[in-house]
């Protein structure tokens, strides 16, 4: 998509934002402002608006569900409530539509982080509803929100018919069957609360798609399944678990080095921790066997398995097996140490 501000012709941007919603307001000036950011200090702005949103979409969507899952409890009614009101989801629904395009503003810096996140939800390979690759820029969502705010002063403050006219415009809805998915947008809001950094690493390794969370540069979770977003889902919940709580930190097992900065005897204090943490035995493969027959060096892998999940680290380029074994288990043990891997 390409972000384009409309901003020298108000009524067009008013018109264009009518059409989206397939909705004709009887007062205009509601959507102008709802259409006005903060930085246009001549005029007023959509925060009046994007208050009365915030409230009016939680409440028509607590209204949604109840209707929809008459047998559903509390607490999954809640899940899918914030599922589908959440920053991250909101965002999506601006830039599928273009809002952002029709909002009058004085703040390039705006354009930038809106570009290069409408940019990254065009590359994502399925449409998304969760986290991706860039953090959604809550601009984003207060737009949408202030927009469902004008058109539900506009209609009368009629909740039933503001549902018929917005309902539309929030698609895809999460739903209890796509609510498994949304961990990975809860993983991003927590860490976005804690002002830490999200990053997701996706790859295959034989039939087996594996997705790690590292959150600020230190590995907290791995998944594994079939499908890449099981995959992805497996290690958001892990991620959530390891987050909500401090956790074990193995201290004390990365004590003696080597000149790689290599933990001694590593294969032997990973099989230890293991033990202790009551995980399975851990398990070594060769990944790469690189070089000629008397110069040969070796990739090794090493895999945990815990309660929850599996854990996969791939070792440095060594000229004998165990040393390239040792090299994975070391690795693994920093990365366990460093994340307060539980």
């Amino acid at each position: 998509m390409s972000i384009i501000n409309v901003q020298n012709d108000l009524r067009s941007c008013v018109s264009f934002v009518e059409k989206i919603l397939d909705y004709e307001f009887k007062n205009k000036k509601l959507l102008e402002e709802a259409l006005t950011h903060s930085s246009c200090t001549e005029t007023a702005s959509y925060q009046r608006l994007e208050f009365v949103g915030d409230a009016v979409l939680g409440l028509a969507f607590a209204n949604f569900v109840y209707l929809a899952y008459p047998t559903v409890d509390q607490g999954i009614l809640s899940l899918i409530r914030a599922a589908n009101i959440s920053t991250e989801k909101l965002a999506r629904v601006a830039v599928r539509n273009g809002l952002y395009r029709f909002v009058r503003h004085n703040a390039l810096a705006l354009d930038l982080k809106v570009r290069e996140f409408a940019l990254a939800v065009e590359a994502e390979e399925e449409t998304a509803v969760y986290g991706g690759s860039v953090k959604a820029p809550k601009v984003l969502a207060d737009i949408v929100e202030s927009v469902i705010a004008a058109v539900y002063v506009d209609c009368g403050f009629d909740l039933k018919l503001l549902w018929e006219i917005i309902r539309g415009l929030l698609e895809p809805i999460v739903t209890l069957e796509t609510l498994p998915l949304q961990p990975v947008t809860m993983l991003f809001e927590t860490c976005q609360k804690q002002g830490k950094q999200v990053n997701i690493e996706n790859w295959r390794k034989a039939d087996k798609n594996i997705c790690s969370i590292y959150v600020d540069g230190k590995l907290v979770a791995t998944g594994t399944s079939d499908q890449k977003v099981i995959a992805k889902l497996n290690a958001a919940k892990e991620a959530l678990a390891k987050l909500d709580h401090s956790g074990y930190n193995p201290s004390g097992v990365v004590c003696e080095v080597n000149d790689n900065n290599e933990i001694e005897a590593a294969k032997q204090k990973l099989h230890e921790l293991c033990g202790k943490q009551k995980w399975a035995k851990p398990s070594y493969r060769v990944e790469k066997e690189l070089g000629l027959a008397h110069e040969k060096k070796f990739v090794c892998s090493v895999e945990i398995e815990t309660a929850e999940a599996k854990l996969f680290m791939m070792g440095d380029e060594r000229s004998r097996v165990r040393e390239a074994e040792n090299s994975a288990a070391s690795l693994m043990i920093h990365s366990l140490a460093e994340s307060n891997y539980a």
